[in-house]
């Protein structure tokens, strides 16, 4: 009991530094999905989107690692995707014992039902959604994963100090009424739970500029992209990368 409380405790403190203060409902959602789950908001088990709680695709999977599922398999439904739209469909099948005979679930993406983050991803996003919904099938998760949701480019959320300091490259508006490339940003760190600071930091490497407020706007947009891509295909390996930038006295303390 009290570890579970620990956690809770431990998640909601962590839940209102990156997405503020919170309703006493989706703090009790919160207190049933970490006593239930044991999910960690630190681990990016969570993600708080427009008043409710998603869960993440790492998390998922940990949660399948933990009840020893067997194993997962994956199908591209050539006859139903279409690559000249990029429209993909994905099958999975999750066995979480010997002689299952599986849980299947299906994901679909295209250009319609993704967010420009991910744009150019569409394969992956489809296969991601199709594993999830057969994680969630058979372990009884009642909850959405957040990449199962369509764009979210409208998603709302506070933003912080560390992401108001984003260059003017970055802020600009587009003229075909596409998001800005601060907001695009800012909505990647939050929905990944990035450091900014460190993103920043990447970022003027990346952009082969010694202070990023001389990067382009192609510069910053190519950025993005990359860090999308890589977020949805290996976040850890990417906060890996990200941790690299630390200061020696961030370090230290």
């Amino acid at each position: 009991m009290n570890k579970t409380h620990d956690r809770f405790r431990r998640n909601a403190r962590l839940a209102r530094e990156a997405w503020g203060g919170f309703s006493k409902a989706a703090l009790a959602g919160l207190r049933e999905l970490s006593k239930r789950y044991a999910l960690s908001v630190a681990a990016g088990d969570l993600q708080f989107l427009n008043g409710r709680w998603y869960i993440t695709h790492s998390a998922l999977l940990r949660i399948a690692q933990r009840r020893r599922c067997i194993g997962i398999r994956t199908i591209l439904e050539q006859r139903l995707s279409d690559p000249s739209v990029n429209r993909w469909i994905f099958r999975a099948i999750v066995y979480k014992s010997p002689g299952s005979k599986g849980f299947v679930g299906y994901g679909d993406a295209d250009p319609t039902n993704t967010s420009p983050l991910v744009r150019g991803a569409e394969m992956r996003v489809a296969e991601t959604r199709a594993v999830n919904r057969a994680l969630r099938k058979a372990y009884g998760i009642g909850l959405c994963s957040v990449e199962e949701l369509g764009s979210l480019t409208d998603a709302s959320g506070p933003v912080r100090q560390s992401e108001k300091k984003l260059p003017p490259a970055a802020r600009n508006g587009s003229s075909n009424g596409q998001p800005r490339l601060r907001d695009r940003l800012c909505l990647l760190i939050r929905q990944q739970q990035l450091d900014a600071a460190l993103v920043k930091r990447y970022a003027a490497e990346f952009c082969s500029t010694a202070n990023l407020r001389d990067a382009s706007r192609d510069q910053i947009e190519g950025f993005i992209n990359h860090l999308a891509e890589w977020a949805a295909k290996d976040r850890a390996g990417l906060v890996c990368k990200l941790n690299g930038y630390q200061q020696p006295q961030e370090v230290a303390s």
